[in-house]
């Protein structure tokens, strides 16, 4: 049976088009959308958005889900995640799930691959820690089997290490994508050129302005840097480098944003923040990262304003540049939610408002080759959300939410909140699978 939302203002989000229109939605996808006085059929179910807004689903392209957190998401309109390291297997329940489950749709790479010692420790079921390239490959080789979708690579890897594991996946069909942050000895231009498909949060690019300047290493000398000013001549040479070779970037801004700010941390009030924080993990994870702000501020969030500005650079080039957040990383990365600070942060350093909701729908569905959702069309998966607000007039209205539709079931933002589970079941799967993971010696 056919669920029809009538008299909504659909958003075109390829043209920045808005229309009346009614859609209908057959099973798990978008079977028409009406425009014009045509008669539903009799005793049809409808939804009447009248005076409303319809967007595709939220899509945030970087991020770490866990169970306890993954209605959360849905809650706040982010219908799809890509998941830029952890362990597919863990996630196998959510990865799944059906269509028109309570929980985001996961795009996922496995395990990161680090050098060692590890920025995140020994080898673990989240980590591998490798410096001699043939086990790269071969855990690039794992990973595929496991399911991966895409390869993470991290910060300490080598460039011998890196080479095999980029040369492995391109083997197998599959992207890769590296974080930066943290690196001591290469930088973004090195990854470029060693064939990298992703660059997370614009990390590389102070390694490569400031050649010798890392977050570990001793600040001091590093004082006359100016992080509110760049060589504008560095910026462009990085950014079609990364054009030329169809480089996309995840600049993640919500997240240095977040601890530049602090304590005057975006925060708005809803019901899906104020569930956020009731966990207990999650305010701990944060208010113990609080007590280390000044580190935290002038060794990784001190690069926040180079990441804006190279963000902006490569999208006016042409490149493709995508809205995430790292959830849960740093101070106050609200699950789902943070991506409307994104979004805003988009709009702030010059984006419109469309261009900004196209990187977390439209762009973003393209750029992982998932052409069936991020827009709204006859065919696509209904996953929607129902706006009060016209988020092209003002991008907050992307966080004012009436409905989530996700796989053609309706949920509101409380039954999705309710639906999370306790805490204490969550441990214990984590619990079970660690030992089943310590068992298969993996």
């Amino acid at each position: 049976m056919s669920l029809f939302i009538t008299n909504g203002h659909v958003i075109d989000v390829e043209i920045g088009n808005t229309y009346l229109a009614t859609i209908e939605i057959e099973g798990h996808k978008i079977k028409r959308i009406i425009q014009g006085n045509e008669s539903l059929p009799h005793g049809a179910e409808t939804m009447d958005a009248k005076g409303q807004y319809i967007i595709p689903g939220l899509i945030d392209m970087h991020c770490h889900i866990h169970e306890r957190y993954a209605h959360h998401f849905t809650a706040s309109g982010v219908t799809t995640i890509r998941n830029t390291a952890g362990n597919v297997l863990l996630l196998d329940k959510l990865i799944e799930s059906p269509d028109d489950a309570p929980t985001p749709r996961i795009y996922a790479a496995d395990r990161m691959i680090d050098g060692s010692p590890g920025l995140w420790g020994d080898t673990s079921y989240g980590n591998f820690v490798t410096d001699d390239p043939q086990e790269a490959r071969a855990e690039v080789q794992r990973q595929a089997k496991a399911g991966a979708k895409f390869i993470k690579l991290y910060g300490w890897i080598h460039q011998e290490v890196m080479d095999a594991a980029i040369d492995e996946a391109k083997k197998l069909n599959l992207e890769t994508a590296i974080d930066l942050i943290n690196s001591k000895n290469l930088t973004v231009v090195d990854a470029i050129n060693s064939g990298v498909n992703w660059i997370e949060h614009a990390s590389g690019a102070a390694q490569e302005l400031y050649k010798g300047w890392n977050p570990l290493v001793d600040q001091e000398p590093w004082q006359h840097i100016d992080w509110k000013t760049h060589d504008q001549d560095q910026v462009n040479d990085i950014c079609r480098l990364m054009l030329e070779k169809n480089v996309k970037l995840c600049p993640t801004m919500v997240l240095f944003d977040q601890a530049i700010n602090f304590p005057d941390i975006w925060s708005p009030q809803n019901e899906v923040i104020e569930s956020i924080e009731t966990l207990e993990s999650f305010m701990q994870q944060w208010s113990g990262n609080a007590e280390h702000i000044t580190i935290i501020r002038e060794r990784t969030a001190v690069v926040g304003h180079l990441t804006k500005i190279i963000a902006k650079t490569y999208y006016d080039m042409g490149g493709t540049v995508v809205a995430g957040t790292d959830t849960p990383a740093l101070l106050y990365t609200y699950p789902g939610m943070a991506l409307h600070r994104e979004l805003e942060i988009f709009t702030e350093i010059g984006f419109t408002e469309l261009e900004a909701l196209q990187a977390a729908t439209f762009h973003a569905a393209r750029s992982i080759g998932m052409e069936h959702i991020g827009s709204i069309r006859e065919g696509n998966m209904a996953d929607l959300v129902i706006l009060k607000g016209n988020p092209l007039e003002n991008i907050q209205a992307t966080r004012d939410i009436q409905v989530i539709i996700k796989g053609g079931k309706v949920y509101s933002q409380k039954e999705l909140i309710a639906s999370a589970p306790g805490e204490r079941e969550v441990n214990a799967n984590l619990q079970a699978f660690v030992e089943k993971w310590g068992e298969s010696g993996c």
